[in-house]
């Protein structure tokens, strides 16, 4: 009889360790060996606080505050909680869970009936209730949770970093905006100097009326260009406030857009470690190990289940004088399972396996994604670069050219219609150049977000260095 008991303890104890269901395999990587529009294809990253390669004092700080205060990242973080809780407490179920129980009662009636004398009863006594985890149902479960637990992780570096890509990205923009205003208003100056002239000219019939009139519409097209470019600083700012956590409001710098220093090139690596780094796909990852240890669990409950209840303590038959009483146990065990349910346990499973195979294709499409963000932001640099360049020429030359026409004007030795022409091109040429450099540091904060390095904390280093 010992060795009965004895193997099927063993036989127990191994029933519960096994466990049902596939286990999980990391998706094997079979995209390119390098990524399109890379000329280094390097296989090392430097992985870095990118955002300070643009060496702009100011925009760590407002990344510093952003991190700090935004408020999608504080819902990241109280995730993060309630996932490692939620792992606590599916944990706790594979253990035995003990309670207590104390119970008193008198009088001269029970059964439905009138009793000729009366009666009173008292116990005290902890108890213990265990579902043994048979196929590995707990197991599976806690794989679960423990891979979601690391999936809310990687979601909140994920927002961390559009956090960090949002605030450089309208940092940049505001510092556009308030270049195009600054350009605006001395055009608006200008302009308005130049009308003066012109006015005064045409009182005294040097000029004709309508080279008056084309001075009045120039000068109310950088007049309207002003409120435009206010209103846009204000609503870039009220956004970057946001960003930070903070009430929309103004956002006090000191740096300008032409100031801006263009960040070094940095190794993009090979695309098989992008899967590595880039927090979304991991987060991705974990939740395919999550859903993919669900399977198990549904499996598992197919068959049957063993639970283990006991109870040791106190109990007596007179409420009044409880110590006439003596021991009380109990101890029972069930097996229960499902026998016919019209397969109901069989379309569980299903469910689990259909819902994995949907938590692959969304890995596989984050993935495809990430690629596709290293590829858009390498060729937007690249071709950026030499739009700029052009860019620049061009602004150069129309500044002068606008300058050359007023004199030619002012000699007599061309038409009004010129110099209208001259200014046109000069103030457009001002506002691309001005958004073109803004959308190239904007490529590289791409790149850099797309590419999913960048340490958050001294911690964070230390740990990869192996400190």
């Amino acid at each position: 009889m010992k060795k009965i008991t004895i193997l099927l303890s063993i036989s127990i104890l191994f029933i519960a360790g096994c466990a049902l269901g596939p286990d999980f395999q990391r998706p094997a990587y079979t995209g390119n060996d390098i990524f399109r529009f890379d000329s280094t294809a390097t296989d090392t990253v430097v992985n870095l606080k990118w955002w300070e390669l643009f060496n702009d004092p100011e925009l760590d700080t407002l990344i510093k505050t952003a991190l700090e205060n935004n408020k999608d990242v504080l819902i990241a973080a109280a995730r993060i909680e309630a996932a490692r809780a939620n792992f606590g407490y599916t944990k706790a179920d594979q253990f035995p869970s003990l309670g207590f129980s104390a119970t008193g009662a008198g009088g001269n009636f029970g059964g439905g009936n009138l009793l000729a004398n009366d009666i009173s009863s008292f116990s005290a006594y902890p108890e213990m209730s265990w579902e043994i985890g048979f196929w590995g149902k707990y197991r599976r479960l806690n794989e679960s949770a423990r891979a979601e637990l690391i999936a809310s992780e990687f979601g909140k570096r994920t927002v961390q970093i559009s956090i960090i890509s949002a605030v450089a990205s309208t940092y940049y923009t505001l510092l556009e905006f308030r270049e195009k205003l600054e350009i605006s208003r001395k055009t608006l100056a200008s302009r308005d100097s130049g009308l003066l002239i012109i006015q005064a000219r045409y009182d005294y019939g040097i000029v004709a009326e309508i080279d008056l009139n084309q001075a009045q519409i120039q000068k109310e097209i950088s007049a309207a260009a002003v409120p435009k470019y206010e209103r846009a600083v204000a609503i870039t700012e009220n956004s970057l406030s946001i960003l930070l956590g903070e009430n929309p409001g103004g956002i006090m710098t000191s740096s300008s857009l032409i100031s801006q220093q263009i960040p070094p090139v940095i190794p993009e690596g090979l695309p098989s470690q992008l899967m590595q780094r880039r927090p979304d796909i991991r987060q991705a990852e974990e939740l395919y190990r999550a859903q993919n240890a669900k399977i198990g669990a549904a499996q598992a409950m197919r068959w049957p289940s063993l639970n283990v209840t006991g109870l040791l303590g106190y109990a007596s038959n007179d409420l009044l004088n409880i110590t006439t009483g003596g021991l009380a146990w109990s101890a029972a065990g069930s097996l229960t399972g499902p026998l016919f349910q019209f397969g109901k346990n069989k379309r569980r499973v299903e469910i689990e396996k259909f819902n994995t195979e949907v938590a692959l294709r969304e890995y596989e499409n984050t993935a495809l994604n990430a690629f596709k963000d290293v590829a858009d932001a390498l060729i937007t640099i690249k071709t950026l670069k030499t739009e700029l360049k052009a860019n620049k020429a061009i602004s150069n030359a129309a500044i002068n050219a606008e300058m050359l026409s007023a004199e030619r004007y002012d000699k007599g030795q061309t038409s009004y219609l010129e110099v209208l022409e001259s200014q046109r091109q000069s103030f457009d040429a001002q506002l691309t150049y001005t958004q073109t450099q803004r959308e190239l540091l904007d490529a590289y904060i791409s790149l850099y977000k797309a590419l999913g390095g960048g340490w958050l904390s001294p911690e964070e280093e230390n740990a990869s260095s192996g400190n």
